[in-house]
């Protein structure tokens, strides 16, 4: 009885092979399914799952005409075609322009000369322009807006050259931080202006157009050197001509949005 027992149980499991054939072939037929299906998706159902997965995963990228690119992790980046510029020609205007800039600071600073030989004035280039800066020890004595004697001639040397030029002229008052309290003068503000305008008059009188002269008193604020020393304080007291570059362009009028 025990060995017919045994034949029935062996032959009971020799059949439970079908059981995972049976779940084989089920996968396989959900597998042609599946593979049947994406190979019959149309163009409208691809876009609705390209932005789901966008939307998913949080992993996109612009290009031009806003359509979504999604960036796939571990391949390199799809990037948008570079955009052509028009190559940047050199405008002979602005280096013709450029070169009577520095010809009339030559000639400001020959007129100078002694002046520059003893470190009072110096010659100054940037992107606003050509800038004679000068010490205001050779303009005005310590408190006053009055131009010294011997200083008119110097200044009338330098409106002479700016007469025959068109270029705008700033006038830039500075002092240095050592406050000043007078009937005249309440503050750095108005003498740093005051010295401007002296010389911003001067300029017009010797013939240099109203229309081309302006005059700004910065007082202490656009120290140079330090002012915790005579030699910086010195430095700082200065009135800065400035040839600008840039001439004033034609407004033009923004136009507001209708609500």
């Amino acid at each position: 009885m025990a060995r017919r027992r045994r034949r029935e149980e062996e032959h009971e499991n020799l059949e439970r092979w079908l059981v995972s054939y049976a779940d084989f072939i089920t996968l396989l037929f959900a597998f042609f399914v599946v593979m049947y299906a994406i190979s019959s998706v149309n163009e409208g159902k691809y876009k609705v799952l390209s932005n789901a997965l966008v939307n998913a995963f949080k992993n996109q990228t612009a290009q031009p005409g806003g359509q979504p690119i999604v960036t796939i992790q571990g391949a390199p980046p799809v990037t948008a075609p570079p955009i052509a510029k028009p190559d940047k020609l050199p405008d002979p205007r602005k280096a013709e322009q450029r070169q009577r800039m520095k010809n009339i600071a030559d000639e400001i600073m020959a007129a100078l000369q002694p002046l520059v030989a003893q470190g009072k004035v110096r010659l100054l280039e940037t992107s606003r322009g050509v800038t004679i800066e000068i010490n205001d020890s050779v303009l005005f004595q310590p408190g006053y807006a009055k131009l010294q004697a011997e200083s008119v001639s110097a200044m009338r040397a330098i409106a002479a050259v700016l007469t025959h030029a068109d270029f705008p002229i700033i006038v830039e008052g500075h002092t240095d931080n050592m406050p000043i309290a007078t009937a005249q003068f309440p503050s750095n503000w108005e003498l740093s202006a005051m010295r401007a305008t002296t010389v911003l008059r001067l300029f017009n009188d010797a013939g240099v157009g109203a229309e081309r002269l302006t005059a700004i008193g910065y007082g202490e604020t656009r120290p140079v050197e330090t002012n915790t020393t005579l030699e910086g304080r010195a430095r700082n007291r200065r009135v800065s001509i400035l040839i600008e570059s840039s001439r004033p362009e034609e407004p033009t009028e923004l136009a507001g949005e209708a609500h």
